[in-house]
């Protein structure tokens, strides 16, 4: 993830955090249910006044973000869960302080609800995957296919000729968009448009084109691609596969702004073909990630590097 909290939103955490937690031990306690690493809370004096390591520890975290993201969005998700404030009650002034956590938590909630949607999609991604390995483990018959399919793509790496290797392939991945129940449909032309293919995933109309070349997709490739994909309608993207992959000022020309097409290269094919990932959790990854960064190439190596496989 790649959200950042706004400042208000850091200044709600923390006000949260002491409003909620009336003494350090509960906060302590909560924290280490949510921090994926808790030892670093040890990182923090204990014996300083409860608002002070409250504010402490959300500023590392958020200084830190590149490491902890994930563990602010885990706090303001859980915090903001909360609806029960009758631990407060015995307390001195209890009403008063119940009534101040709950304005705290509902500040809070205003501020970040893009995180908690992102939290809410990544479980559901991360179901979906998990779902989408037992489904291909339990499936004898559908491994048997993936690796007939892959048997085929293999043979291709051989070959001399460009433009059968590049039928062949379009014919492979026609088979491994219906092995994953995508409703593809095969090359067509329209208008004048010649198009290897599309797909369906989650009411999301993909137009599909692959490339095995020598050399890097260029800019000039992905413009003629992605004008394709923005004349159709608006929930329509593209995917362009490159074995070879793409050249970087090709991919930097197309991942500002509006955006339409995913990038797609031979490693992330290989990775679905040998079961590292299912190609449906593949796409999925590549589409959220496009969405909260504007970055439309990112490999499955690059998923596992940064601990998004």
């Amino acid at each position: 993830m790649t959200k950042q909290l706004s400042p208000a939103g850091i200044m709600a955490l923390k006000e949260a955090l002491c409003s909620v937690y009336w003494y350090k031990s509960e906060l302590r306690g909560f924290l280490q249910l949510c921090l994926s690493n808790p030892s670093i809370l040890s990182k923090f004096n204990w014996e300083n006044y409860k608002r002070q390591i409250a504010s402490d520890i959300v500023d590392y975290l958020v200084s830190n973000s590149k490491t902890h993201l994930g563990d602010l969005t885990k706090i303001c998700y859980e915090i903001c869960k909360i609806a029960d404030f009758s631990h407060l009650n015995p307390l001195d002034d209890g009403p008063q302080k119940v009534e101040k956590a709950r304005n705290a938590v509902n500040q809070l909630k205003q501020l970040v609800e893009p995180h908690q949607d992102l939290k809410k999609e990544q479980d559901n991604i991360k179901h979906r995957q998990e779902l989408a390995a037992r489904k291909l483990r339990e499936n004898v018959a559908v491994r048997q296919k993936l690796e007939t399919i892959k048997l085929r793509y293999m043979t291709l790496i051989s070959s001399d000729n460009a433009q059968s290797r590049g039928f062949e392939l379009e014919r492979i991945m026609y088979e491994l968009f219906e092995l994953f129940d995508l409703d593809p449909k095969a090359s067509f032309k329209n208008l004048g448009e010649q198009l290897d293919g599309a797909f369906s995933l989650d009411g999301t109309e993909y137009l599909f084109e692959a490339k095995w070349q020598k050399d890097l997709v260029n800019k000039a490739d992905l413009a003629a691609f992605s004008d394709k994909v923005k004349t159709k309608l608006e929930n329509t993207l593209g995917i362009f596969l490159s074995i070879n992959g793409f050249s970087s000022d090709g991919v930097a020309a197309h991942q500002a702004g509006g955006a339409s097409i995913l990038l797609m290269d031979g490693g992330d094919l290989m990775a679905v073909f040998e079961e590292r990932i299912d190609f449906t959790s593949l796409l999925l990854r590549k589409k959220r990630y496009a969405a909260q960064t504007g970055n439309i190439y990112l490999s499955y190596y690059q998923m596992v590097a940064a601990g998004r496989g």
